[in-house]
């Protein structure tokens, strides 16, 4: 046992404001809601809000992790629908300016909790700073959020040319959200497509649209996610029907030659596995 492989899944998007945390929260809840076991990382590392998202009270964050002060199982946070959630720091500025070195030793850490984790969701920081890039280089599936406003499809785009280009990543997945109709989520999706297939060479895939839906504001005054909180609202339905697709999502089988998480997990010897 202790072999298995870890789905990991950084959502991203460039721009701030097109609600990767929400589309982080409430797609972790719904594969919980499938027998997942599931944890959240929270790693907009100096402004952390998935906590406060989930009207939560930390006693230790990441930032502690860092410091050396205690170890990454020590700031697990039972989140609701099962999930856990691994906070970051809030107002912290040293957080931000993490060295490629303690990005590194961040990532190795989560090795300790692979044993009970099958999903590991990352909900990164707006922008394409160095740490947006190392989590979502470490992670095997990238998942942009974008919605319906011309700087969401700018970003979008700057952040798969920057990975793409400087680190070859070539394979995204694409959730359009707050659209207000499936077509609008479609038409999102192929703008992005027609700029990246004119000038990169990268596989673009659409996972679907989560409309636009009063019940999230609705629930973020609450402190609740909307999938907990309005189980029948639009919204939640469509993260049912994407973490549905997400689960089918082929698992890693082997390392891809640079720093990324649980990859002693896809390099164990065959005789390893008799134990």
């Amino acid at each position: 046992m202790g072999t298995h492989p870890v789905q990991v899944i950084a959502v991203t998007g460039g721009k701030g404001g097109v609600g990767k945390t929400n589309v982080s929260v409430n797609l972790a809840l719904a594969l919980a809601e499938l027998g997942r076991r599931v944890v959240l990382l929270d790693a907009d590392l100096g402004l952390a809000n998935v906590d406060v998202l989930l009207g939560l009270t930390t006693k230790r964050t990441l930032a502690d992790v860092i410091a050396g002060e205690c170890d990454l199982r020590d700031v697990l946070i039972q989140g609701p629908g099962g999930i856990r959630i691994v906070p970051a720091a809030s107002g912290t500025q040293s957080m931000v300016q993490l060295s490629s070195l303690q990005h590194s030793g961040l990532i190795q850490a989560f090795s300790d909790i692979g044993d009970d984790i099958d999903v590991l969701i990352i909900d990164t920081a707006a922008g394409i700073g160095d740490g947006v890039v190392s989590f979502v280089r470490a992670a095997q599936e990238v998942l942009l959020v974008v919605t319906d406003e011309p700087t969401s499809i700018t970003d979008a785009y700057a952040l798969i040319k920057l990975l793409n280009r400087d680190y070859g990543i070539s394979r995204f997945r694409v959730l359009a959200n707050m659209a207000h109709t499936p077509q609008e989520g479609r038409n999102l999706f192929a703008k992005l497509a027609k700029v990246t297939e004119r000038f990169l060479d990268v596989a673009l895939q659409y996972v679907g649209a989560v409309p636009y839906d009063e019940s999230v504001r609705k629930a973020v005054q609450k402190q609740r996610a909307v999938y907990e909180a309005y189980p029948r609202a639009k919204s939640s339905l469509a993260f049912k029907a994407i973490a549905q697709k997400v689960d089918t999502w082929p698992l890693p089988a082997t390392p891809r030659g640079h720093l990324e998480f649980f990859v002693e997990r896809l390099i164990r010897p065959a005789a390893d596995t008799h134990e």
